[in-house]
């Protein structure tokens, strides 16, 4: 039975016991404001487990746990870079396939205390500054998580002319509510320990839309998870080299030392993709959409993919009837970059589970975009025979 249900049958024993109402009540409220996953699928319990887990670039050890433990039963061989990025082999012969999605979020690193017990932070990656200021946070010290809150001036001490200027990163600080430095020393922090947003996994309303910290890129290394569990029982005819990378955020470091070892025939990298539908982008700026499906770059800032490789892409499509949205972004980098031209280079794309509000706190992503990108990664895997990656991998002049 419910909750709801036990408390109606409660209710209609003894509606006159205050103690009975009282718990009437408790369950009733428990059941309106109860966390829905309990009701979700397994998929959406990967996506919360790998958005939840902290990550900055440097510190992906907690995301290289989840991602390990899934991957080893699936890969015919598991092994690691330099860096500390995943590379788990499916198959042993056919072309050799590197599909990519980083492990590492937008963070930081503490710098130091100062004497009336705040911190200084180095950002690790591409924020956005005003999105910053006035947020919750967590630091992982020597003796577990610490909560942490940014300052923000308070408008009632601002003058009206700097209500409306950005706050840059290095006015903010971290405040734990410690008196002083050996307050600050005492709740297990020093320079150096890592910072992550504090933003729980949200299913927003049960619209189907996941609310979460790190969709850039959680949400790739949940399709490469899924995308590994279909074809390792349905068969491919390549070798596959599922990577999840380390430090992305801060350079594409992992790809250049994982491309380097694997020497990939095609490279496939798999991203959270920039949607121009919550107000105030430009048509030229972006054009996907939430909900609209998997997103296929055209262009980014790092890198120009494969032409014969994007007609691939849409040809998969088409024939598995899943819609595919089309993007071009200035002001973006992903793995494909490296992957294109590390090792004498490779044919690349990258496809993207389009995200709202992406560098920031917390981010939006669809379930039915993500559950349609997997159907796509896995359809083009399987269609990458060797005739078809040599056909891709031939620039000869017609």
């Amino acid at each position: 039975m419910s909750d709801i249900g036990l408390a109606c049958a409660l209710a209609q024993r003894s509606a006159t016991d205050t103690m009975m109402k009282r718990l009437v009540l408790a369950l009733l409220i428990t059941a309106a404001f109860a966390s829905p996953l309990a009701a979700q699928d397994r998929t959406a319990g990967l996506l919360r487990d790998l958005v939840d887990a902290a990550g900055p670039p440097g510190f992906e050890e907690p995301v290289r746990k989840i991602m390990v433990e899934r991957m080893k039963p699936l890969a015919d061989e598991l092994r690691y870079d330099g860096l500390g990025s995943v590379i788990a082999r499916q198959g042993s012969s056919g072309p050799r396939i590197m599909l990519d999605a980083h492990m590492d979020e937008l963070g930081g690193v503490v710098r130091r205390a100062t004497g009336d017990g705040f911190l200084t932070m180095q950002m690790l990656g591409g924020w956005l500054d005003q999105a910053i200021a006035g947020q919750r946070w967590i630091i992982l010290g020597s003796k577990g998580p610490v909560h942490a809150v940014t300052s923000i001036r308070d408008i009632h001490l601002a003058p009206a002319d700097e209500r409306g200027v950005l706050i840059k990163r290095d006015a903010v600080f971290l405040d734990v509510g410690a008196k002083d430095a050996a307050g600050v020393a005492a709740l297990g922090l020093s320079p150096g320990d890592p910072v992550v947003p504090d933003s729980p996994f949200l299913d927003l309303n049960g619209t189907g839309n996941y609310a979460g910290k790190a969709w850039d890129d959680r949400v790739g290394c949940a399709v490469l998870l899924l995308a590994m569990e279909r074809l390792k029982a349905s068969g491919h005819p390549n070798q596959v080299f599922f990577t999840a990378t380390v430090q992305e955020e801060i350079g594409l470091r992992g790809a250049r030392a994982s491309t380097a070892i694997i020497k990939p025939d095609i490279g496939i990298a798999i991203e959270g993709g920039v949607t121009g539908d919550s107000g105030g982008a430009k048509p030229e700026e972006t054009q996907v959409k939430l909900g609209g499906g998997p997103g296929l770059f055209l262009y980014d800032s790092s890198a120009l993919p494969n032409r014969k490789l994007v007609a691939l892409v849409k040809e998969t499509a088409s024939a598995a009837r899943l819609p595919l949205q089309l993007d071009l972004v200035q002001g973006y980098g992903d793995d494909s970059a490296e992957m294109q031209t590390v090792g004498g280079g490779a044919p690349t794309v990258n496809l993207v589970v389009p995200a709202r509000y992406t560098h920031v706190h917390t981010g939006i992503i669809n379930r039915r975009d993500f559950d349609q990108t997997v159907d796509l990664v896995v359809a083009l895997i399987k269609r990458l025979d060797a005739g078809t990656v040599a056909r891709l991998r031939d620039f000869t002049p017609e």
